[in-house]
């Protein structure tokens, strides 16, 4: 489980599609079809992996606390974006150093 936890800090994406293969109907539990486990995979990927270990069979889902853990998780993919935007911004035309 340790191991899965720095995969998953590291290469989120890839954990994902691990936890997807391993546990296929934990994946299908959560999201019931197909296209949002995709975008999730694509666009939000610790947000996808943290709501898909999280989530509980029986109905309850994701409760209580859990929801924190979820917004932390979207809170870094968010940042993820902002970031790399940041650093990239000499690439985009009129966004460089100003001289």
């Amino acid at each position: 489980m340790c191991l899965f936890a720095i995969l998953a800090g590291m290469f989120p994406r890839f954990a994902f599609a691990i936890y997807w293969i391993a546990r296929p109907n934990a994946v299908s539990a959560a999201f019931g079809t197909l296209v949002w486990p995709l975008v999730g995979l694509i666009f939000l990927p610790f947000t996808t992996l943290m709501y898909t270990i999280l989530w509980t069979t029986g109905g309850a889902g994701v409760s209580g606390w859990d929801w924190l853990w979820v917004g932390l998780a979207l809170v870094l993919d968010l940042g993820h974006y902002g970031a790399s935007g940041y650093g990239n911004r000499s690439r985009i035309p009129g966004m460089g150093s100003s001289v």
